[in-house]
């Protein structure tokens, strides 16, 4: 009886002690992550004065460096070094706190300028000589838009000008002489169909020939530069009234000549 008591005893004792191993394994799993997160810590300081030197290099290789977008010699200094177009901005001016305007940006605050004068005379030129209702100027995003009546240009069906709107033209191509810019001239009609007596097979036709009828007399007759113009014809496509009335057919058959907001090269 004695000897079984003992027995029992030893096998309790070791049962309690089997229950606790686990308690060395957790222990030693989280001795190692902690080793693994110092580690990591380690490995992850930065030296200070490294990374400001670093940073002072980046910052004035930037600041030095232009874009190669616009030819120019990027940010090592060694692309498009002979097609150089970028300001220099080491050695740029400056004047009042502010960087000196480029040649391009003058030349499109100069083409503005003439613009903004086209326009003020040609709209006195309509008041003075009583045309408001043939002639319409318009500021437009493109440009310098001047719309002309059909009525004021042109026979019903036809692509010849009339006499009448010499006067008008030659004043035009006095203004037209001295600018710097591509003039466009548009040919618009209604969308009634061409009758059969005239001498054009759509609207396509009569739009694009009346808007090189104008073309022609500006180059054939005053002799300004062809190099400055382009014209096209648009038929019906671009109204600016309704084609289901007879007032908005008259507005859509016009001719537009816009003086565009575009430096020539």
């Amino acid at each position: 009886m004695r000897q079984r008591n003992r027995r029992q005893g030893r096998r309790t004792s070791e049962g309690d002690g089997g229950r606790d191993r686990w308690l060395i394994t957790y222990a030693d799993l989280i001795t190692l992550l902690l080793i693994f997160f110092v580690m990591m810590f380690a490995m992850s300081r930065l030296d200070v004065e490294k990374y400001e030197a670093i940073t002072q290099s980046l910052q004035h290789t930037f600041k030095s460096g232009d874009s190669i977008l616009e030819k120019g010699s990027g940010i090592t200094g060694q692309a498009d070094k002979n097609t150089h177009r970028n300001p220099d901005t080491a050695k740029k001016p400056q004047n009042s706190g502010s960087q000196e305007l480029t040649e391009r940006e003058l030349a499109f605050r100069k083409q503005e300028q003439e613009l903004q004068n086209l326009m003020q005379v040609i709209s006195q030129y309509v008041k003075d000589n009583r045309l408001e209702d043939q002639i319409f100027v318009a500021d437009e995003p493109q440009g310098i838009s001047i719309t002309l009546s059909d009525q004021f240009l042109f026979d019903v069906g036809k692509a010849d000008l009339k006499p009448g709107s010499a006067p008008v033209l030659d004043k035009l191509a006095s203004l037209f002489k001295n600018l710097s810019t591509v003039i466009s001239i548009e040919g618009h009609t209604d969308n009634l169909p061409i009758v059969h007596a005239s001498n054009y097979k759509d609207n396509w036709e009569l739009s694009g020939a009346r808007a090189l009828s104008v073309l022609r007399f500006f180059l054939d007759q005053k002799h300004l530069n062809p190099d400055e113009f382009q014209y096209a014809g648009y038929g019906d496509t671009r109204p600016v009234g309704d084609n289901g009335t007879e007032a908005g057919r008259q507005k859509n058959r016009r001719v537009e000549i816009i003086v565009l907001r575009q430096l020539q090269e």
